[in-house]
């Protein structure tokens, strides 16, 4: 699968259920796409991934669910494994269920039961990060300082006794590609940040 798919899997996704979350995605995508490049890695494979990591809310609105409707979608549509599990691992910056704030558990026992399996066996790669770090920097509107966007989902969903841990699973993550890409990712996008925290 190439990122011409991608983009029209997107597309498509957006056409399903329109709203800002496709927006959103584009950001992370190329911020990811940005990031990579700066710590080398495959730009094309950080692009897609971030594109992708929300197309389970082609359904609708959805909380929890859309990663497991991500992560079947992408495997149904041909998309190698780990731009699939993308679709899992994005909501999870620690592995564990708890590590969810995105709104309803709206899954099945069994969806729930796989989304635990995943997480007590995968071992993160470079990308899987990536992706969690360009989620919690991506608005819809640009790429914005982790605390804008951390505020934006607790505004919404509420705070509870997992979201300091949360965030302090990002900051980790942001620090790591700090160091891969020799300093700090917000000089890539520095008029940017500034603008869009700031508006």
């Amino acid at each position: 699968m190439n990122r011409e798919e991608a983009e029209k899997l997107l597309e498509w996704a957006g056409h399903s259920n329109p709203g800002p979350w496709t927006d959103h995605a584009k950001v992370a995508a190329r911020a990811a796409e940005a990031i990579a490049k700066a710590a080398g890695l495959n730009p094309e494979r950080a692009y897609m991934s971030g594109l992708l990591h929300d197309i389970g809310r082609y359904e609708g609105v959805r909380g929890l669910h859309h990663v497991i409707a991500g992560y079947e979608l992408l495997r149904e549509k041909g998309f190698a494994d780990e731009l699939a599990e993308i679709c899992l691992s994005h909501s999870f910056p620690y592995q564990e269920l708890g590590a969810y704030s995105g709104g309803d558990w709206d899954c099945t026992e069994d969806e729930i039961a796989v989304i635990r399996e995943y997480l007590a066996r995968a071992e993160y790669s470079d990308y899987d990060r990536l992706i969690q770090l360009c989620d919690s920097l991506a608005l819809a509107e640009g790429v914005c300082l982790i605390e804008k966007r951390l505020v934006n989902v607790v505004t919404r969903y509420g705070f509870n006794e997992f979201t300091l841990k949360k965030w302090a699973a990002f900051y980790e993550i942001k620090a790591y590609f700090d160091e891969r890409v020799g300093g700090n990712v917000y000089d890539l996008f520095y008029d940017e940040v500034r603008e869009v925290t700031f508006q």
